[in-house]
């Protein structure tokens, strides 16, 4: 027993300290950090962009674009090889992934097969009348598109880098897509414009064999192809369709010194021998620069161009010229990129945001300590410092796995501070009331710890369950977030049992008190024996009466969906002198074409946010909108916060978020169960829809926004109550075993009175954190907050009138929990659970 104190009070001071030194770097000034070893300072706590302010583009490679040039390449190979072999062919021709053409001469068909099965393009159908159809597969397609996507990261990180953005972070994402973050970029148009084209650059002669309107009209000469010029009105031109040289063959390439706007570019080797010797054979012939399939430049022949060095001119003024040289220099991305998803905020608003939630983490710490010292005097002290340690070691573990600090994650450790110390809770109350039956107090310390850890690793769970449901399904904010109360959960089961109980144990071996301290209040609960079963069905009516409410409220769309699951844009704007107009705002926009869905003034008056609807016309056109919208209003407002969702984005998250709430609730479900027996699964399963259910309707009555932060809000509020109604479901069947005769009525009543000062205690000190959250928090963790401060209230109140009667509306029968009648037997010191 020693032995084993020993180490355990070993593994707890290397933990500590290796805390402290994972967190040294990042509370140290940078100076001092500096001249820390590399090995210490590789694992700093760095904010994320919502912190910093900054911009994070989400790209994703276009499927549509890679099918339709895998097509025109298939084409194009099956007219080349159907020439090649002397069959005569007609109606070449591609769609939906396959290529039609027909054979001319009937003599020719097997010929034809024979050709057209060794050019491996895809499934060749029987031909009929000469017809053959080329089918294209799938699974070719989506190899192209994830080696397009594998290949962007690259690309994407020579093009962007050549901005010279500080601290620019390309990656892969999702689903193969590239996520672009750039702290301290509040607007990311340029970045923007710089990844919407793709930088294919190619060199044509200008067939001058016919006019350019005949081959409009009547089609171009083989080996030929019509194109057009980048201006307004474009400009035909017939062009040769082999290449002299495409972007590959460009060794450099810039701007002009003197700020003219044109581009100098230069070929490697072998590129200019080629041009030298076709310039020289070609004089007086026309050369047409192509950028993307599209005429950029045409330049005459005069000779000659030996040294390799040529000139792009165009619709297109310095700044323009100096992108261009950016996006040849770097090279062509594999396929055209389309943006899903754009978040920006203005720095000084990710300061802002710093610093609020950083005082409402200090005050939800501070008031839970006090709350705790109140109640439970030394033994409060003692909780608190466990709770100090526990955050600790929580910042510590989310600097060694590297996730940057936002928002969500410290909403999630400010909810943690509140859940921390329900476990001592759990345990002091525990403890108390062996002590209240006469036991000594060191003896009623070994039995409470004993006795609640059931409970405790119970209540965990449900928790545990939850958060990892959000992790695995959830967006990367609603993720940060998951992460941060999973790992301070997994910290308070390591604190509890390991510096709490040691700390108890040395007060008292140093203090030896033979009973509990005066210090300890929460006594007060243990006289009133309240018949809460009394007022069940008064209970139900009522909560029948609102849940009906709350139906017709969301029936009639009185919930507030946000850009998250319908798509569009929200802008939040600062005034640059007096407070926003509202009406102006709407309708200088309407009239530019951009569909507002609602303007708002939440609290400051000199600040508004534009919701834009979703415009349904594929991924760019709420880019548009946002263009369009910075264009009307950037000379009256700075743009603080803009957020772009796409089609493809919103989809996903209802799907996901759909999914991760049922997995979710099916897995919590399965683990009440397991635990217990059906008819605690289905009380817990009808309070959990009672929670879910009211705080939907708090949120359509309080008009606040449903985004995947509400669906997480939502599920923590299910994990929560869960984990009340597990405490007060674990005491009722410790009761069953316990009381042989008494009313089942009674045994719940009696176990809600026993958990009552657990139960108020807890929820109160994770309101008091959750409130800090939602008062000290800031405008972007709000609603948020204050969604969890409602969900963690009702969630409370039905632990104690939904989920005790509907054991008794379910007949559970006291009698399965009686020995010998095929119940699990009398509980025990070691296994007992109780709150």
């Amino acid at each position: 027993m020693q032995q084993s104190a020993r180490w355990k009070t070993l593994l707890l001071w290397l933990v500590l300290v290796a805390s402290l030194l994972v967190i040294l770097p990042s509370v140290l000034p940078a100076r001092m950090a500096a001249g820390l070893p590399g090995w210490l300072t590789a694992h700093r706590l760095t904010p994320g962009l919502d912190l910093t302010g900054g911009s994070r583009l989400v790209l994703d490679v276009s499927r549509e674009d890679i099918a339709a040039e895998r097509l025109r390449t298939a084409i194009e190979t099956v007219g080349n090889g159907l020439r090649a072999a002397g069959i005569p062919y007609g109606d070449l021709n591609g769609a939906d992934d396959a290529v039609d053409v027909t054979v001319t001469a009937p003599d020719r068909v097997d010929a034809a097969r024979q050709t057209l099965t060794g050019l491996d393009l895809g499934t060749l159908s029987e031909p009929e009348a000469g017809h053959f159809r080329i089918t294209q597969s799938v699974s070719v397609i989506d190899d192209a598109v994830a080696a397009a996507s594998l290949g962007a990261v690259d690309a994407v990180r020579r093009r962007v880098e050549s901005l010279h953005i500080p601290s620019l972070l390309v990656t892969r994402g999702e689903r193969g897509r590239i996520v672009v973050s750039m702290p301290g970029l509040t607007d990311p148009q340029r970045v923007k414009d710089m990844l919407a084209t793709v930088g294919r650059l190619s060199a044509r002669i200008v067939d001058d064999s016919m006019p350019v309107n005949d081959a409009i009209e009547n089609g171009p000469p083989a080996g030929s192809e019509v194109l057009y010029s980048t201006g307004e009105p474009p400009v035909g031109y017939l062009l040769k369709r082999d290449d002299l040289f495409t972007a590959v063959d460009v060794a450099s390439a810039q701007p002009a010194a003197n700020g003219e706007p044109f581009v100098e570019f230069v070929l490697k080797a072998d590129a200019a021998d080629r041009l030298a010797a076709f310039t020289r054979d070609n004089s007086g012939r026309t050369i047409a620069i192509l950028l993307d399939g599209q005429v950029i430049s045409t330049s005459q022949i005069q000779g000659a161009i030996n040294d390799g060095v040529g000139r792009l001119s165009g619709d297109f003024d310095a700044e323009g010229a100096a992108n261009i040289a950016r996006i040849v220099a770097s090279g062509p991305l594999p396929a055209q990129l389309t943006i899903l998803e754009e978040r920006s905020i203005e720095p000084a608003l990710g300061t802002t945001s710093l610093g609020t939630v950083a005082l409402a983490l200090a005050v939800a710490v501070a008031a839970v300590v006090a709350f705790m010292t109140f109640f439970y005097g030394v033994l409060g002290v003692i909780a608190s410092l466990s709770l100090f340690f526990n955050v600790l070691v929580t910042f510590a573990v989310l600097a060694l796995v590297g996730a940057p600090v936002s928002l969500s994650m410290i909403a999630g450790i400010v909810l943690t501070v509140g859940l921390a110390v329900d476990a001592s809770v759990l345990i002091f109350e525990r403890i108390r009331e062996e002590s209240t039956r006469g036991r000594s107090l060191r003896d009623a310390v070994t039995v409470g710890f004993g006795r609640a850890r059931t409970t405790v690793l119970d209540a965990s769970a449900t928790m545990l369950i939850a958060v990892a449901v959000l992790f695995v399904l959830s967006a990367a904010p609603v993720r940060a977030f998951a992460l941060a109360v999973g790992v301070g959960l997994l910290a308070t089961l390591f604190t509890t049992f390991t510096l709490t109980y040691g700390l108890v144990r040395a007060w008292l071996g140093r203090s030896h008190p033979t009973h509990l301290p005066k210090g300890v209040r929460s006594g007060l609960f243990d006289r009133l024996n309240l018949r809460f079963m009394a007022v069940r069905n008064v209970i139900f009516l009522g909560t029948g009466a609102v849940s009906l409410i709350i139906a017709g409220l969301l029936i009639m769309d009185e919930l507030r969906l946000g850009i998250d699951f319908t798509g569009g844009a929200a802008v939040e704007i600062q005034a640059k002198s007096g407070p926003v107009d509202t009406f102006d705002i709407s309708a200088r926009l309407t009239d530019a074409g951009v569909a507002v869905q609602s303007v708002d003034t939440p609290l400051d008056p000199r600040r508004a946010l534009v919701r834009l609807t979703s415009q349904g016309e594929g991924e760019n056109a709420e880019q548009t909108s946002v263009l369009v919208a910075r264009g009307e209003l950037e000379d009256d407002y700075d743009f603080r916060r803009v957020e772009v969702v796409g089609p493809a984005i919103s989809g996903e998250l209802i799907d996901t978020a759909t999914l991760g709430f049922v997995a979710g609730l099916v897995a919590l479900v399965a683990y009440i169960w397991i635990r217990f027996e059906w008819h605690f699964a289905i009380g817990a399963v009808i309070a959990l829809a009672h929670d879910v259910f009211f705080t939907l309707g708090f949120l359509a009555v309080a008009d606040i926004e449903f985004n995947i932060s509400a669906v997480a809000a939502l599920l923590t509020v299910a994990g929560y109550s869960l984990n009340d109604t597990m405490v007060v479901y674990d005491r009722i069947r410790e009761n069953l075993r316990h009381f042989k005769r008494m009313p089942l009525p009674l045994i719940i009543d009696d176990a809600i009175n026993r958990t009552l000062s657990r139960t108020v205690l807890t929820s109160a000190t994770t309101l008091i954190a959750l409130a800090a959250l939602a008062f000290f928090g800031g405008e972007a963790i709000r609603t948020f907050a204050l969604t969890l401060l409602f969900g963690v209230a009702i969630g409370t109140i039905s632990s104690i009138y939904i989920a005790g009667p509907i054991l008794i509306l379910f007949r559970l029968r006291p009698e399965r929990y009686r020995p010998g009648k095929g119940g699990a037997g009398p509980v025990t010191e070691a296994t007992g659970a109780n709150g």
